[in-house]
């Protein structure tokens, strides 16, 4: 089986000018040199395999694996699964990799933090921020915040792997990692004093011999000095080098970073890179040995925990209502447990018309069916606080949850669509309605006093689970209901194809399924929808055969399964469907090949590009680019990217340029109006051919006229108000715009209500942020701001990743600041430097 994991990620295009920082490794491989990316996946890699050998060892089984840089994700989860005596997961550890990554490169957006680069000899500061940062990672895995624990350990290893390619570590012949970086409680012995003299000026272009002799003997520790504008630096201070490092040009000339192996050291590149996933192993072997092989494995993504969320209504005095979705919710517990696919944490939030929550969370299956057991239907008839319940559950949840909303009524909340529509897709979780209303347990007498739910109630919920990914179904049978909810929470799921249409017309939609894929179900959602399917070979088979030549049906409410027979499925299939009512299609299937999506932003430098995952909507009408990276052990080619529109068939198309071996940029000249999805289509080469794949990001994406920006130092105090500056911008001078604030950990946040755009259409708002003075040092948590445009024509928003620490604080850098002293030092280098 083909195993690899294509990631597609966005690349906006700054509207933001920022200079470039001190050099790092590599984020796009270049002349052979290693990239950050690729040093975090070796380690990641070795580590692992040293992990499943131990485990190996100590279970008396033998492990062959020969570690090595020649281990591959699909030899290392075939490995390590033999160890466990298990199927590990490949998808979800190329996710691990990717979210590290992410995190990793988004260090180069502090421009001006040389602590984060160990540039200027800022050893104490760069050590402090690891230590920090190796912190928040335990906490996180304490607690279970897996991504959050990974988005810390990827900037961690960013600062980490640049002190080997920006220090004199490795010229000082150095055979180990310098493992006082991740020990907090070591001195930091012999480093160079402000006034000790470290390098000469190198001959000519020739650097190899520019660090002092009695450094090199003494053991002195330096790094180089960078500055983007000015020349300056102590006086016999090593530089970091390259072209636009200004104090390269300063006696003593030259540089000694090792990023890549043109850089003026780069003939210690490989060995400094080689350093550098050693000391990325050490870090893992220190969390491993803090946290434990089971949370050490999920951490690394080999095994996934998954959430298991429900919504539920309780906003009725029809008993039965209530015990059919206790029913419904209980087998799909029972369905899961003892599984390998059992969740690794339950949630549940009830609502009524009157409040929301409180939110439950619980690891053990047997206490969250008592709590749901425990719910009982408040005297109402009243439409309930629907999307304060979902929208509490989206902002708590872990990202990429399933989430299941139980409802016999319409929603009362209807002013927060756009709000929920925003947190769908900035945490990528899927959520299905099950309505209901039509329940068949509900006595005939009791039908007249039942909630109605009209179209306009129903088409809300469509609208929301259609922008998720997920479904909305009227469940009228509790077995059949399950059934379907069952596929959703199914591991491995991809999706290849998803369209909702409300134009009352016949149309044929075509769809590739390659041999990966196994398990493929064709849900089709519509109160009058009628269809045929066809197969690659000609076969055909109408909707209203349960039990036919390409598979078996299953009618569900207004929703009809088709689970298609395993054999024969590989090649293009069609479906023809007339309806006189909305409906959706969506086709899923199980398969190691993913498509996963992020927004990044681009850092635009003098000594190359970088980026880092952008938490905001990106700006309609302007230009953005795709980076597709394909990791695994097989060859793929990406043929096609398009932005596809989510409720019609507009499409805008994408060129794609390769930039590596598995690497690829899409270039798309604007962001459309319209709520669009992306599809990507191309190739998998075996040994013997080469077939068609298509896949689909199941959420919605969206762009925006607002822009929402933030500055933050990333870290706050237990107890200790934090004030956080933040700007909402849009071309309508002169408009309100509302605001919202929330954390993920429930902390007080004040905030303006609404904020009026000034002349330049802009205006500057602040908010205070307060931890409890209990909270635990190393809790990590995520802000979001959302600015609403009047009459919720438009929405943005932007999320910050903070740290809880009761340590002081290390300056990082800002988008406000950075830009100010971009300006401030271009006049004075205008005048001076040149």
């Amino acid at each position: 089986m083909v195993s690899l994991v294509v990631v597609a990620v966005f690349l906006l295009q700054g509207a933001l000018f920022q200079p470039p920082q001190a050099e790092a490794f590599k984020i796009f491989p270049a002349n052979g040199s290693l990239t950050h990316q690729q040093i975090t996946e070796a380690a990641f890699l070795r580590k692992m395999a040293e992990v499943c050998r131990d485990v190996a060892t100590a279970r008396g089984k033998d492990f062959t694996l020969p570690i090595n840089n020649k281990l591959t994700a699909t030899t290392v989860q075939r490995a390590c699964s033999d160890s466990y005596s298990s199927l590990l997961k490949l998808s979800s550890f190329n996710l691990a990799v990717v979210q590290t990554s992410l995190s990793n490169a988004a260090v180069d957006r502090n421009q001006f933090s040389t602590a984060h680069h160990f540039d200027n000899e800022d050893f104490k500061n760069g050590r402090d921020l690891i230590t920090q940062g190796i912190a928040a990672v335990k906490v996180s895995i304490k607690k279970g915040k897996y991504l959050s624990a990974r988005s810390s350990l990827g900037a961690v290893c960013h600062t980490l792997q640049d002190f080997y390619s920006h220090s004199n570590w490795v010229e000082l012949g150095s055979t180990a990692p310098f493992n006082t970086l991740i020990k907090p409680e070591l001195p930091l012995n012999n480093v160079a004093s402000p006034n000790t003299k470290t390098c000469k000026s190198c001959d000519g272009e020739n650097c190899n011999d520019n660090i002092l002799q009695e450094v090199l003997q003494q053991k002195i520790l330096t790094s180089g000095y960078f500055n983007l504008f000015l020349p300056i630096k102590p006086a016999g201070k090593c530089s970091h080098g390259s072209a636009l490092d200004r104090t390269s040009y300063r006696e003593p000339t030259g540089g000694i970073n090792k990023d890549d192996i043109s850089s003026e050291h780069g003939f210690l590149h490989l060995r400094a890179a080689e350093m550098a996933i050693n000391a990325t192993m050490e870090l893992l072997e220190d969390i491993r040995l803090a946290t434990g092989n089971v949370a050490f494995l999920r951490l690394m993504g080999l095994s996934q925990p998954s959430v298991l969320a429900f919504v539920f209504d309780i906003t009725s005095s029809l008993s039965n209502y209530i015990a059919e979705a206790k029913r419904v919710s209980i087998s799909i517990i029972d369905s899961r447990k003892g599984t390998s696919e059992e969740p690794s944490e339950y949630i549940l939030v009830p609502f009524n018309d009157q409040d929301f929550g409180p939110l439950i969370k619980t690891g053990d299956a047997d206490t969250f069916k008592e709590k749901i057991n425990s719910l009982s239907a408040s005297d109402s008839l009243k439409p309930g606080m629907c999307l304060s319940g979902l929208l509490l559950t989206l902002t708590r949840a872990p990202p990429s949850s399933n989430i299941f909303v139980f409802t016999d009524g319409a929603a009362k909340d209807t002013e927060l669509k756009r709000t929920v529509e925003a947190m769908m897709q900035s945490t990528q979780s899927q959520v299905n309605f099950l309505l209901t209303n039509s329940i068949s347990t509900r006595s005939q007498q009791n039908v007249s006093l039942s909630r109605s739910l009209s179209q306009s109630d129903i088409q809300l919920y469509r609208d929301l689970a259609h922008v998720s990914g997920g479904q909305t179904i009227e469940v009228t049978n509790s077995t059949q209901a399950t059934a379907v909810i069952t596929d959703v929470i199914t591991a491995d799921l991809v999706t290849v194809l998803q369209v909702e249409r409300s134009p009352l017309k016949a149309e044929n939609f075509s769809f590739v399924l390659d041999p990966t894929l196994s398990n493929v179900t064709v849900y089709i959602t519509g109160d009058s929808a009628a269809f045929t399917l066809y197969s690659p070979t000609g076969v055909s088979q109408s909707g209203s055969v349960a039990d036919g030549p390409l598979g078996s049906i299953l009618t569900v409410g207004n929703l009809k399964r088709v689970k298609l027979n395993s054999v024969n499925q590989t090649g293009e299939w069609k479906i023809s469907i007339d309806s006189t009512s909305p409906y959706s299609l969506k086709i899923i299937g199980q398969s190691s090949v993913d498509v996963l999506f992020y927004f990044v932003e681009i850092v635009v430098g003098g000594h190359g590009d970088s980026w880092g995952q952008s938490f905001t909507r990106p700006f309609i009408g302007r230009n953005a680019t795709f980076y597709v990276s394909v990791t695994g052990g097989d060859s793929v080619a990406v043929t096609d990217v398009f932005l596809v529109e989510a409720s019609g068939s507009d499409v805008v198309s994408g060129t794609i340029k390769s930039v590596g071996a598995t690497d690829f940029l899409v270039n798309i000249d604007r962001i459309p109006e319209w709520p669009f999805v992306v599809q990507l289509k191309g190739l998998l080469n075996d040994s013997s051919s080469a077939t068609r794949f298509q896949r689909q990001s199941p959420t919605q994406h969206k762009g925006s006229r607002i822009t929402v920006t933030a500055q933050s130092q990333n870290v706050t105090q237990p107890g200790v108000p934090m004030s956080l500056n933040f700007t909402v911008a849009s071309n309508a001078t002169g408009s309100n715009y509302t605001i919202r604030a929330r954390t993920d950990q429930g902390f007080n946040v004040s905030f303006p209500s609404s904020l009026t755009l000034g002349t330049g259409g802009s205006a500057q708002g602040s908010l205070t942020l307060t931890a409890p003075s209990d909270t635990e040092s190393g809790t990590d948590v995520t802000l979001t701001i959302e600015a609403e445009a009047p009459g919720s024509t438009d929405l943005n928003y932007v999320t910050l990743r903070l740290t809880v620490s009761t340590a002081n604080a290390i300056f990082s850098g800002c988008y406000s600041l950075s830009m100010c002293l971009t300006f401030f030092w271009f006049f004075i280098c205008h005048f001076v430097c040149f």
